[in-house]
């Protein structure tokens, strides 16, 4: 696969989690402060992990390394990462408001 396809592969895929995270953070600010508290560190590790994966995915852009299976190792890892956290941070969020809050 060549780099500037699977860069742009995955910049769609980290759009479509950039949604998730947004609509995420809406349902969170719907919960009471102190619920709202209890998942907090999972939204700031979820910002944080996009956040690393842009920056790898510009690497990839811009650099156009000719060994780029390390860093398309380490954006796969993140996704994992990422999708991990995101569905314990959604099933917290429904444990603290499971009605009120629409999937």
């Amino acid at each position: 696969m060549d780099v500037k396809d699977y860069c742009k592969g995955t910049e769609m895929e980290l759009t479509a989690w950039k949604a998730k995270l947004y609509d995420l953070t809406r349902k969170l600010d719907r919960l009471s402060a102190a619920d709202k508290e209890k998942v907090t560190a999972n939204v700031e590790d979820l910002h944080i992990i996009v956040a690393e994966l842009e920056d790898r995915i510009n690497q990839l852009r811009f650099e156009c390394p000719a060994e780029w299976a390390p860093v398309k190792d380490s954006i796969e890892k993140g996704h994992v990462d990422m999708r991990g956290r995101y569905e314990k941070t959604m099933e917290e969020i429904g444990r603290y408001a499971p009605v009120s809050i629409a999937g």
